[in-house]
């Protein structure tokens, strides 16, 4: 059996076995996607400076009262790695050297120590240019663009995605959650950028440069289409209000937080009978998810005392039973002991210094495969000996530049069954990086991000092609229409499923057993098939068949109740959270199996639950609970370790900046900036332990600063001046964002009936340029006839058939109105 430093056996072969990773620079985006290689089973040597990576010192600490204490939060994200300590300046030649035995290389040493940009060479090629390993390089803006020498951090580059501006009370300030969420964020999409290198290492370019701030762009993607549609308020509606439907919020029962998310008619009906109220469920006032938001005040009336009749996990029943979403919200005390993660395995032990404590394991569940169940954390430097004196004779990794023309994931080919924005995510992550997606909807249930209203003008208008949230969603994808509930559309997806490398679903638990087309069905044609499910609590549990959508998700994981403000209820971000969580969650688990799938030849189901890919967000809170049996009150926009750090109102409507003083240094910078010699010369304010015990009065300070400048002058003075600072970009102006436009992020579409759109782009480049973006999202049925003829080798008279059968076709139609078969 093989052993690795941490101690624990591992299997045979798990997917990463006998990779080696450097992993090299600061901060838990980088953490995080170094974890994701070691928990499945690469050799992950960790590279930081003499006195260690900054997060070394992020709250939760295993001792509080010490200052030299190890940080419970860095062990997590960094279990099972090699620790070892170089100056990252002057030992560039033993670098190049280890990056040389090195499979890919993880380089965050432009993010700099505190946020300050470094020049970072390139690692693996000066003077060994037969050697060319995988190097994804993470950078706060990416390489050119107006920001490009921004001072970073995870708070300004959320702020300046549109990711702050929508969340929090009308009258602000706007909420910011804890920097492990951009961290998380940022970690999935560079292990997924050099995961799918790795895979296309033959044919495909080996060096990505990551953007963070594009990287958690993707979060709030979905507003994007929402402004272009002119369906976004461009405004905060307040806590736990959205602008599409309601009521969708976090509500106090007799025992206990209970989140609701009530989006179709149905679900409205469901919970009116269930509060004993049926007779608003057919009160035009309160049909549609935007009437009930714009009488948001007259339906919490309403629900908040009935709701406080009975405890959440009562409620949770019984709204279950009517098919609404709805979820108990739990402390992270309760978390930990909930039944259905505990079976899952979703709480692992984390050692470190003789201590042990429980955080989130990594939610990709591979069986022998991986991921580790737990692991130690590496003391500083502990592997030093091993890597600087022990270098000499480790074999070079032998492998020639590739021409680097063709995109990594060539060649794949996977049948997309997903609907909304997780799943779509999941599969369009493939498809950017190169494999040919099959997106299957039916003329009768189209896919719902096109739309739910299913009115006369629906049909008529052709409304279910003029969505930008879908056709966001589904670039670079061929669509197909399959009715999947006749015997010939079954047929016909088996028949494709033979033909594919993978297959990918996120209906409700139920649905594809029903329909005969789980993955027993599918692995009879196909014993290779990948094939990944992704329910909101996974499969085969108790909770298997909880309808949820992105907000369910958030809710249930907790986090609700530690963002925000203390004085307003648990927060819920603006945006349907857990859907691209879930969904850059399934890329990367897709791509795991992928990779499986090679090594053994072997299908595999791939049993993703998305409330648990929204765990490693809670890790904060969830350690804290471990370590101390306690986590403390909601702390608004305040920092663990940063001060000052917040979010403070500029001149004008709505108008907000996010400054964060890293170090004792930016904050003698910032007296000066604000002419306040004064307080630099105060010696209780020259540490970050003083300044913590002032807070309240140094955010008065800020604010009566910053509240009579333009935002966009603020910005650039204390970035001018070293320090790290962002406005807060509301999606229209993220829209317009200059730096965004030098980039060319923005990349105009043409497509029938909407004419032209603009689409985001990969947060990951090969070169100066975006990725490209071979395909506009499919109308409805677009590509059916080529696919079927192409791939199954159906004829026109064939395919008219299945035409005229309803099976097929290019046209919405309500089910009562398709030809009888």
């Amino acid at each position: 059996m093989k052993t690795i430093a941490h101690g624990a056996s591992l299997p045979r072969e798990m997917v990463f076995s006998s990779i080696r990773v450097l992993e090299v620079g600061y901060g838990p985006a980088l953490a995080y996607a170094g974890k994701l290689f070691a928990d499945f089973g690469a050799e992950v040597i960790k590279v930081e400076p003499p006195e260690g990576d900054p997060w070394r010192r992020m709250p939760p600490l295993l001792n509080p009262e010490s200052a030299a204490s190890d940080s419970a939060l860095f062990a997590w994200l960094n279990t099972n790695k090699r620790s070892v300590t170089a100056d990252l300046s002057s030992e560039l030649e033993w670098l190049h050297t280890l990056a040389a035995t090195c499979d890919i290389v993880l380089d965050a040493r432009a993010l700099g120590e505190g946020g300050k940009i470094q020049s970072a060479p390139e690692l693996g090629e000066p003077g060994l240019p037969e050697q060319v390993p995988v190097t994804v390089e993470l950078t706060w803006f990416g390489e050119d663009g107006q920001y490009s020498r921004f001072r970073g951090t995870e708070s300004v580059c959320r702020s300046l995605a549109g990711a702050v501006h929508g969340s929090g009370p009308i009258d602000g300030p706007p909420h910011m959650p804890h920097d492990i969420q951009t961290g998380i964020v940022a970690g999935l999409s560079a292990f997924t950028t050099a995961t799918a290198a790795w895979i296309g290492r033959e044919h495909g370019s080996r060096r990505f440069v990551l953007s963070i701030h594009e990287a958690v762009l993707g979060v709030v993607e979905m507003e994007a289409g929402m402004v272009q549609d002119n369906r976004h308020p461009l405004k905060r509606l307040g806590v736990n209000r959205f602008c599409g439907t309601h009521p969708s919020g976090i509500y106090e029962t007799a025992d206990g937080w209970l989140g609701l998310f009530t989006h179709t008619l149905p679900q409205w009906k469901g919970l009116c009978l269930a509060i004993g109220h049926p007779e608003l469920g057919n009160d035009p006032r309160y049909c549609s998810g935007p009437d009930r938001m714009s009488r948001a005040d007259e339906v919490d009336a309403l629900l908040i005392p009935a709701l406080r009749t009975r405890t959440a996990s009562e409620w949770f029943s019984i709204l279950g039973n009517l098919k609404h979403p709805a979820v108990f919200v739990p402390t992270m005390e309760e978390l930990l002991q909930q039944e259905v993660h505990r079976q899952r395995g979703a709480f692992v032990s984390v050692a470190v210094e003789g201590t042990h404590f429980k955080a989130p394991i990594v939610p990709f569940r591979l069986d022998d495969l991986g991921p580790l169940k737990g692991g130690r954390a590496a003391t500083l430097g502990e592997h030093n000996t091993e890597y600087k004196d022990g270098l000499q004779g480790t074999p070079v990794r032998n492998m020639p530049a590739a021409p680097g023309d063709t995109l990594p994931l060539a060649g794949l080919r996977v049948l997309d069954l997903t609907m909304g924005w997780a799943g779509p995510l999941a599969t369009r992550t493939l498809a950017d990086l190169g494999a040919e997606v099959i997106k299957v909807e039916s003329i009768s249930y189209p896919d719902w991000w096109r739309g739910t209203n299913f009115t006369d003008e629906f049909y008529q208008e052709h409304l279910y092609e003029k969505n930008n949230n879908f056709n966001l969603m589904n670039r670079n994808k061929l669509g197909i229409t399959l009715d999947l509930t006749s015997p010939e559309g079954k047929r016909l997806l088996l028949s494709l499923a033979s033909r594919c490398d993978a297959v990918v679903e996120n209906f409700s638990a139920e649905v594809l057993p029903k329909l005969g087309l789980d993955y027993e069905a599918m692995r009879a044609v196909n014993p290779k098939l990948v094939m990944l499910s992704m329910p909101a609590f996974g499969l085969g549990n108790a909770w298997s068949d909880t309808r949820a959508y992105g907000g369910t998700l958030e809710q249930a994981s907790g986090l609700p109740l530690y963002t925000g403000h203390p004085e307003y209820p648990p927060a819920m971000t603006s945006y349907a959270y857990g859907d691209p969580i879930g969904g850059m969650n399934g890329g990367a688990a897709l791509l795991l199996a992928l990779i499986a799938q090679r090594r053994n030849g072997q299908g595999l189901h791939v049993n993703l639950s998305q409330v648990e890919a929204m765990l490693p967000m809670t890790a904060p809170f969830l350690i804290a609970q471990s370590v101390h049996g306690s986590v403390a009150q909601r702390q608004g926009n305040r920092h663990p370790v940063h001060v000052p750090h917040g979010c403070y109102r500029c001149a004008g409507e709505d108008s907000w900046i996010v400054v964060s003083v890293i170090n004792d240094d930016d904050w003698r910078t910032l007296c000066n900036v604000m002419g306040r010699g004064d307080l630099a010369g105060d010696e209780q304010l020259a540490t970050a332990t003083g300044r913590q015990a002032r807070q309240m009065e140094l955010d008065v300070v800020l604010q009566a600063w910053t509240e009579k400048q333009d935002v966009e002058l603020v910005m650039n003075t204390l970035q001018a001046a070293g320090i790290a600072a962002g406005a807060v970009r509301s999606m229209g102006q993220v829209l317009t964002d200059p730096h965004l436009q030098s980039r060319s992020f923005w990349q105009p579409l043409k497509r029938d009936f909407v004419k032209q759109y603009l689409s985001t782009s990969t947060p990951y480049r090969q070169g100066k340029r975006p990725m490209p973006i071979r395909l506009a999202a499919p109308t409805l049925g677009q590509h059916t006839d080529a696919v079927l003829g192409d791939l199954l080798g159906l004829d026109a008279s064939d395919i008219a058939k299945l035409e005229r059968q309803g099976v097929i076709g290019t046209q919405a139609q309500r089910k009562a109105t398709r030809t009888a078969r």
